[in-house]
C-alpha cells in the first residue's frame, strides 16, 4: 500500500485524527501538506518533524476554513508549498452541542462552513487536477453522525450528513476518471473534540475520567473503547491505495459497532 510519489493535502492536520492521518500517509511514503490554524512557525515545526520521521517532504499551510475564499484557495496554496495534491483529506471540523431552541446561529454557520462548505471548496479546486492526471483520492472524514443521529447536535448532524451526500455525488461524477471519493465515519475517537463531553460525564461521576468515558461509550459504542486516531489513519491509507481503487462513494463506519445496532 505504498503511496510513494503521491502528494497529500490534509486539513486540520496538526492534531487529533488529522495529524494521525498525516502521519500514516507519510509512513506509507506520501509527501504531505498539512493544513491548520496554528501560526506559520508552529505549523512548520510540525511539518519538519513529520518529514524527518518518515523521510518524505512536508509543508504547512495555515488557513481559516470558515472563510470561503481561504478554503477555495487551499489547494493552490498546497500546490505552491509542495506540489498539486493527488490525495485530499478533508478532516477539519468543529463541534457544538446544544438543544435546537438554544443553538446559537453563529455556531450553526461556523460548523456548516468548516465541516461541510470547506470540503466542497477544496474538492472543487482539487478535482480538475486529479482528472487531468487520471488519478486521485479524496477521503472525507465524516462521522457516525453522518449516518445516524444523536440529540443536541443539529449543526454537526446536518454538516456530516451533507458531507456523506456530497461525497457520493462527486464519486459518481469522477467514477470513470481514476478518482475515488469516500467517507470515513469514526465513532468515539480519542481526540480533543469530544473532551468536553467526557468532562461532563466525568463530573457527574466524581471527576473519574475513565468512568466518564465508559459511561459515554456505553450508550452508543459496543466495543466500549475510545479508538486511537491512528486507526482512522490506517483506514485512510487503505482508501488511498491501489487496493481500494474499486471503492468509491462509500461511507465506511469505523465505530466499534455503533451503527450495527
Amino acid at each position: 500500500m505504498s503511496l510513494k510519489g503521491k502528494t497529500a493535502l490534509v486539513t486540520g492536520a496538526t492534531q487529533g485524527i488529522g495529524r494521525a492521518i498525516a502521519e500514516q500517509l507519510a509512513a506509507a511514503g506520501a509527501d504531505v501538506v498539512l493544513h491548520g490554524i496554528e501560526p506559520l512557525a508552529a505549523g512548520q515545526q510540525i511539518a519538519a518533524a513529520l518529514a524527518q520521521a518518515h523521510g518524505v517532504r512536508a509543508a504547512y499551510v495555515p488557513a481559516n476554513l470558515a472563510d470561503a475564499q481561504a478554503a477555495a484557495g487551499l489547494v493552490a496554496a498546497a500546490t505552491e508549498a509542495l506540489a498539486p495534491p493527488d490525495i485530499l483529506v478533508n478532516n477539519a471540523g468543529i463541534q457544538h452541542t446544544c438543544g435546537i431552541a438554544e443553538f446559537p446561529a453563529e455556531r450553526w454557520d461556523a460548523i456548516l462552513a468548516i465541516n461541510l462548505s470547506a470540503a466542497f471548496h477544496a474538492m472543487k479546486a482539487a478535482v480538475p487536477g486529479m482528472r487531468a492526471r487520471g488519478w486521485g483520492r479524496i477521503v472525507n472524514i465524516a462521522s457516525v453522525h453522518g449516518l445516524v443521529a444523536s440529540v443536541n447536535k443539529s449543526a454537526y448532524l446536518a454538516a456530516k450528513h451533507g458531507l456523506v451526500g456530497l461525497s457520493k455525488g462527486v464519486a459518481l461524477e469522477t467514477a470513470a476518471e481514476g478518482v475515488t471519493v469516500n467517507c470515513i465515519c469514526p465513532g468515539w475517537t480519542d481526540t480533543a473534540i469530544i473532551q468536553p463531553q467526557i468532562d461532563a460525564r466525568a463530573a457527574q461521576l466524581g471527576g473519574d475520567r475513565q468512568a466518564g468515558i465508559r459511561e459515554l461509550l456505553r450508550e452508543k459504542q459496543p466495543n466500549l473503547t475510545l479508538l486511537p486516531p491512528s486507526r482512522i489513519g490506517d483506514v485512510a491509507v487503505f482508501l488511498c491505495s491501489e487496493a481500494a481503487a474499486g471503492i468509491t462513494g462509500v461511507a465506511l463506519p469505523v465505530d466499534g459497532g455503533w451503527t450495527a445496532q
